[in-house]
């Protein structure tokens, strides 16, 4: 047995690798899950107008019976379930990118909007929901006085 001299930059650049490469597979796990749709799908944008709150979601591939949206203590949630549907039997994959299962997505909208008023509508893909504001939420212009 060769004795090795201790050399603390050594161990430090070991220590390193083992951590990037740590955070590699982990990352790469991630990446292939077939969770993809729990982890932040689908994407969403929130817009605010004077009038309304809109939220726009990306859920390709799925049907509108699949897609549920609730509004609770402030939080409107969208949800639902990809069902992966299978084909063939036979065939063998090598790479597989699409990705199927739940996805859940809360909201935070503040206090102010109308509920019976809420719309939906699916197209090509696209969630789009209105949320109207109440009269008192709606930004007011106050007009300064002269004395």
């Amino acid at each position: 047995m060769a004795l090795v001299r201790w050399s603390p930059i050594r161990n430090a650049f070991t220590v390193n690798s083992e951590i990037d490469r740590l955070f590699d597979n982990f990352l790469s796990e991630r990446m292939n899950s077939s969770d993809a749709l729990s982890d932040g799908i689908p994407a969403i944008d929130v817009e605010e107008t004077e009038q309304e709150f809109l939220v726009t979601a990306e859920i390709p591939g799925m049907q509108k019976k699949d897609i549920k949206i609730s509004f609770e203590n402030n939080y409107l949630t969208l949800s639902g379930e990809k069902k992966e549907s299978k084909e063939s039997k036979d065939s063998n994959f090598y790479h597989k990118e699409r990705s199927y299962g739940k996805f859940s997505r809360s909201i935070p909208v503040p206090a102010g909007v109308m509920l019976d008023k809420i719309e939906a509508e699916y197209e090509q893909g696209i969630l789009k929901v209105k949320i109207p504001k109440t009269e008192e939420a709606k930004p007011k212009q106050i007009e300064i006085k002269v004395k």
